[in-house]
């Protein structure tokens, strides 16, 4: 593509050649070096040359002349020129003097063989009019333009010119092209020649996104904005500015090229041979699937001739070696577009047939053989609810997705409607009124401007702000004033928010206007026959097998914006906000003011050291909204819970959302890795994650309406921060002076700013939780007596989150509290024991103990349970003496309404009972070591009693104390009576996940001082103390798992010093990848408001942080096997009918089905860590990490060979018998 541009004219793609104004030297015969090609050296001597080249001037600037005199005359009448009219530059001959681009000899006007015009004088002056008449011309449109500026409230961008028309450049092509030969015959064997020079281009260019410059991101992006958008010819003038500056050609890529190829290929019917010859013949140079895309389009866009040119692609497919089945499997097509293609090819081959469906691939992994097993008895679960209630629930999830928004009503307690809200909320609306129409205009105004940076070849975002509607744009913006804390947001959190919501917008929109929302209501109706509680289908499977039995067309895949992109148009979008939000400077006479002042002020504020700008809205606008107190919150659609089952997953970007984009895997911002890795691992490898996130997501839920109500009364009072309840702004703490006298001390002025510092930090926490509150529960209120569900994605781990942030089940007390299962089942024989002991067990009361001693204390305090579930607010209150207060609370009133009823067994109880792994990380350490010891210590080892990690250690540090204290140590003497197993818990449990000896003394440290007989003076040293005695104690404890944490650290350490990011596979087949790297701040753009810097981790050619790598992975590979035990347990159990949901290493289900959950908990754990994991992780990072060896320095050689036998050096294991794990009653408990 080096060797084609594209030149000026309105009337298509004419074909025309541009011969060059001075002599250029050729590259070799055969080649196409364009203007950077190798040159030949001349054997003719300086003056030979410089006379030829005096003599060639002269019939260049004819032809020149000429060329003008072609291109005025299409401009006035003529549509088309024909090219063969205008002769171009012959090939030299071999041996000729000057190696030097000649003039044409010959220009053909009418007959062939014309005699060669004489060069005169008239050209100059014809030239000079021309150049006057330009000169007068721009004057009179910039004089017009300053008139309709000054007389038009809404400004319009004159019409210019594009460039939207092919022309040669390069001097080789031109010269190439013989005189007596045809343009149509010889472009076909020139391109021929192309892709051999764009396959080297290819080799060095980047092959993802990841190692694009940021400019080079902002470009693609640009061109497939604009495919979007129907603005082609301004990509494609871009894309020739571009092309015709060197240093900017340097920024192009085979892909922008490829883009507008594309974009004409699919508008214009009888484009240039050049777009359809390119994309075909691209096949060699780029990507199977690209160059099949470029194929399918072109096949069937010309009229004239249609046998022909279907004729000739196929011929040019079959000699690059592409097979013509793979237009319709590798290439994803519309059914439209299916039928188009089809339609051309049987023109040429009559007997072609589509090829058939392929069978659905089986993942074959050991560990999910017995999942998608066909043989063994499987009784899938069904929803509670019939196929009518599941479609009308459908039909209401898709308008709130495609109105990209949830309005809901507010749980603040409701204002009286006096005169003084009525006039607010009165005042509020006209502002309103003001800012829609002030945003439209200021829109218009920055869309035209940025429409003319295009016009002057530089990027911008024009078509991003295109893709949606004006009034959706300011619906958009003034929705996020509205939702702006008083305290201001980050410019940069502001800009990311906005430019989130664009894209998500713009999706949604973009598969409404594709007809895919119909095709999806087809096929998600015929989906709810596997679901629905009063439908059958003939062969019972899991949800994403019978989404692809169906034949369901896959989502279109709309790849992220880069992030450049993202934050300049959300800058762009913010700046907008601000300059077109205005108001009175006084609310309470707005029409006897003139003066407006901005909503938005633009303030630099210091957070923790870090100076950052922030938006703050004005005082009397947050005033103005508090006298309002309107009643309704607006959410994105994406932030609520969904009201009918989610998508299947079926691959990286199709799942969950009905319309909306989701991830499936979550990543910091930036990085591209994950998602290029999930693209490119096998499908059937993700089966498993993909099968385990749909099961968890078909979870139906419903909201506690009795806990819910306690909770909005306490919420609506004044608060309840010990239940958990955040009390309002009100109540938060105010120096106790507020002013100082200035005779007042230095030391009592220093004092009284610490106090008012750290009251300030109070409200502004207070503030934060009280929000996060009112968006729960104002959520929780929405939902009431309605069923919803909670899509799943996972982390760059594997761990699993539900999607919706604001209102799930990995909340704190009070959020779990107030779900419960949809779908209820009766107790059965053992079901009210489970309860009564889930209930001990949220008291916190009795963990040590054995589960019928908890069950026996539930019995005891009988009366109190009661007592709690009848006169919450008004008993003896014994609920709120538990750990989890709410959720005892909410199981006090199940296990009364179920001791109350006639037949406890037959009751329907919809409270999930959990089941948590006793410090989970360390079971998995000590499995993969078979540590006898310190399995014992984390009841893999079947015992009578719970063993208790945390107390073992803290009897353990509690030795080493008497022994210091007998030597003399002073702080192990102040201990004494102060190691408690609450001290040192949460090292304990944190000391898995990689927490350091800093961290744990920060931790220990913070519990030290909630000690009050503790001398406070004593705090830091004896912290200091602790940690190394902790880290001490574990060392003798687990001797298996310190080997395995340091031999996954020393690893980690030596691939990112070899330059690399230590990735691994889980056992169930997902890629992980460490996005650790060293950040690169890019400073967005300049002026405006703010220059934007943001953290930047995509690049992948940055180095690793070789920190955060070593310390990262031991916690990290830790967590992608406890995310595979619990999919492994997820899988079986809906596999046997049962409901399952987790908070990682928390299991939860219904109190009749728990110990057939135990059971499979503990069954897929020893399968497992029944598999060599350490083993094959040692062969994957050798495989990865440890290449075949080349020709290296010796310093390299040396740190190859240390970290191979690093990789192979695998902790040996120790004697534990895991099949003892199946009968430990306290694994789960």
């Amino acid at each position: 593509m080096s060797v084609l541009c594209w030149g000026r004219g309105a009337a298509g793609l004419r074909r025309a050649l541009q011969p060059c104004g001075c002599p250029g030297l050729l590259a070799k015969e055969g080649t196409l070096g364009g203007v950077c090609g190798p040159r030949r050296s001349s054997s003719a001597s300086p003056q030979e040359q410089d006379q030829d080249r005096r003599k060639d001037w002269g019939h260049v600037e004819l032809l020149e002349v000429l060329q003008a005199r072609v291109r005025q005359l299409q401009a006035e009448s003529v549509s088309e020129v024909v090219v063969n009219r205008v002769d171009v530059a012959r090939l030299p001959e071999r041996g000729s003097g000057d190696g030097g681009l000649q003039p044409p000899r010959k220009v053909q006007r009418g007959a062939k063989g014309a005699s060669p015009v004489p060069h005169s004088g008239w050209a100059e002056t014809l030239e000079k009019d021309k150049r006057i008449q330009r000169m007068c011309m721009q004057q009179l449109e910039e004089n017009l333009q300053v008139q309709v500026q000054s007389q038009s409230k809404e400004f319009k961008v004159l019409p210019k010119r594009l460039q939207v028309e092919p022309r040669l450049l390069s001097k080789q092509l031109a010269v190439f092209l013989a005189p007596e030969s045809s343009w149509k015959e010889q472009l076909p064997r020139v391109l021929q020649e192309a892709p051999r020079k764009l396959s080297l281009d290819v080799g060095r260019a980047p092959s993802t996104q990841a190692q694009l410059s940021g400019q080079q991101q902002k470009l693609l992006a640009f061109f497939k904005c604009c495919l979007l958008t129907d603005h082609l010819p301004l990509a494609h003038h871009l894309l020739v500015t571009h092309h015709s500056q060197r240093q900017k050609q340097k920024l192009l890529t085979l892909d922008m090229y490829n883009t507008v190829m594309l974009g004409w290929a699919r508008q214009v019917e009888g484009r240039a041979t050049v777009l359809r010859s390119f994309c075909v013949k691209r096949g060699r140079s780029l990507p199977l699937s690209t160059a099949l895309a470029g194929s399918h389009q072109c096949l069937p866009c010309s009229s004239s001739g249609a046998g022909l040119l279907p004729h000739r692609c196929l011929e040019q497919m079959s000699q690059e070696g592409l097979k013509l089945q793979a237009l319709f499997t590798a290439v994803p097509l519309s059914e439209e577009e299916q039928a188009t293609v089809l339609k051309a090819v049987h023109k040429v081959k009559p007997t072609f047939s589509l090829p058939p469906r392929p069978l659905p691939e089986v993942n074959t992994s050991k560990l999910l053989r017995a999942v998608y097993a066909k043989d063994g008895p499987v009784s899938y679960p069904k929803l509670h609810l019939p196929l009518k209630t599941l479609q009308s629930l459908f039909e209401k999830q898709l308008c709130v997705e495609l109105a990209s928004k949830v309005c809901v009503v507010s749980v603040e307690k409701p204002a009286l409607p006096s005169k003084e809200v009525m006039h607010a909320r009165k005042t509020l609306q006209t502002l309103r009124d003001h800012w829609e129409k002030a945003l439209c205009r200021v829109l218009r105004e920055t869309k035209n401007h940025l429409e003319g940076e295009v016009h002057k070849g530089r990027f911008s975002l024009y078509p991003f702000l295109c893709l949606l509607d004006e009034r959706e744009v300011v619906r958009m913006l003034l929705q996020v004033l509205q939702a702006l804390p008083a305290q201001g947001e980050s410019f940069t959190t502001l800009a990311r928010e906005l430019s989130a919501r664009t894209f998500s917008r713009h999706v949604v929109q973009r598969q409404r206007l594709s007809g895919q929302v119909q095709a999806l209501e087809t096929y998600y109706r015929k989906y709810l026959h596997l679901l629905a509680c009063d439908t059958k289908v003939p062969n019972p499977c899991l949800p994403r097998q019978y989404w692809e039995e169906l034949g369901a067309p896959e989502a279109l895949r709309e790849q992220p914006w880069p992030l450049p992109v993202q934050m300049e148009l959300g800058k762009q979008l913010a700046e907008m906000l601000v300059q077109a939000t205005r108001m009175p400077s006084s609310l309470d006479n707005p029409h006897g003011s003139s003066r407006l002042v901005p909503v938005l002020y633009h303030v630099y504020s210091f957070r923790n050291v870090q100076q950052i700008g922030v938006l703050k809205p004005h005082p009397a606008y947050v005033q103005l909204l508090e006298t309002a107190a309107e009643p309704t919150l607006t959410f994105e659609a994406v932030d609520v819970p969904m009201l009918c089952p989610p998508l299947p997953w079926t691959s990286p970007h199709t799942g969950a959302f009905l319309l909306s984009p989701t991830k499936l895997m979550r990543t910091v911002e930036g990085a591209t890795q994950h998602q290029e890795l999930l693209e490119t691992c096998p499908p059937t490898a993700l089966h498993g994650a993909l099968d385990a996130l749909t099961q968890l997501g078909n979870c139906a839920w419903r909201v506690n309406g009795r806990v819910l109500d306690l909770v909005l009364q306490l919420f609506q009072a004044k608060g309840c921060p010990k239940l958990g309840v955040p009390a309002p702004a009100s109540e938060a703490p105010r120096p106790a002076e507020a002013h100082l006298p200035h005779s007042a001390a230095p030391a009592r002025k220093a004092e009284l700013r610490r106090e008012l510092a750290r009251c300030q930090k109070v409200a502004r926490e207070m503030h934060s939780l009280r929000a996060e509150a009112l968006y729960r529960f104002s959520l929780a209120q929405h939902l009431r007596d309605r069923v919803f569900w909670l899509p799943h994605n996972m982390d760059f781990r594997g761990r699993t989150y539900p999607c919706p942030p604001h209102f799930n089940h990995l909340g704190s007390d009070v959020a779990r509290a107030l779900l419960e299962f949809a779908q209820g089942r009766p107790l059965g024989p053992h079901g009210l024991d489970w309860l009564k002991i889930h209930l001990v067990n949220l008291t916190g009361f009795k963990k040590r103990e054995p589960l019928r001693n908890r069950l026996a204390f539930a019995e005891e305090v009988m009366d109190d349970i009661l007592d709690s579930a009848d006169q919450p607010m008004t008993g003896r209150k014994w609920w709120m003496g538990a750990e989890e207060p709410w959720q005892t609370l909410a199981c006090c009133m199940e296990v009364a309404n179920a001791v109350r009823s006639s037949d406890p067994a037959a009751y329907v109880s919809h409270l999930p009972v959990h089941q948590d792994g006793s410090c989970n990380g360390l079971q998995h350490y000590a499995a993969l070591g078979r540590d006898s010891v310190g399995a014992a210590s984390v009841n893999l080892e079947p015992s009578d009693v719970p063993q208790d990690v945390y107390s073992g250690v803290a009897a353990q540090v509690e030795v080493f104390r008497r022994q210091d204290a007998q030597r003399g140590t002073r702080v192990a003497q102040m201990l004494e009576g102060f190691i408690t197993r609450k001290v040192v818990k949460q090292t304990v449990m944190t000391v898995v996940y990689g927490v350091t000896h800093y961290g744990g003394r920060l931790q220990i440290e913070k519990r030290l001082r909630e000690l009050t007989d503790f001398p406070q003076e004593f705090v830091w040293e004896a912290s200091h103390y602790l940690v190394r005695q902790v880290f001490k104690s574990l060392q003798e404890m687990f001797s298996g798992t310190r080997a395995i944490q340091h031999w996954l650290t020393e690893s980690a350490r030596l691939i990112s010093h070899m330059g690399s990011v230590v990735e691994w596979v889980t056992p169930l087949g997902i890629p992980i990848i460490q996005p650790y790297r060293l950040d690169l701040k890019v400073k967005q753009v300049r002026g405006g408001i703010q220059s934007i810097t943001y953290t930047y981790n995509g690049d992948i050619s940055q180095k690793p942080n070789t920190r955060k790598q070593k310390n990262g992975f031991p916690p990290n590979f830790i967590h992608s096997l406890d995310s595979s035990h619990m999919m492994l347990t997820a899988l079986h159990c809906y596999r046997k009918g049962l409901t399952f949901v987790s908070v990682h290493d928390c299991y939860w289900t219904h109190a009749a089905d728990v110990a057939v959950m135990n059971q499979v908990c503990r069954e897929q754990f020893v399968r497992l860590h029944s598999e060599p994991i350490l083993e094959d992780l040692s062969q994957f990072l050798v495989s990865r990490f440890c290449p075949n060896p080349r020709p290296r320095k010796l310093s390299q050689c040396l740190e190859a060979s240390q970290l191979k036998a690093t990789l192979q050096a695998v902790p040996k294991p120790g004697a534990f018998d895991l099949e003892r794990v199946k009968h430990s009653t306290y694994f789960f408990s």
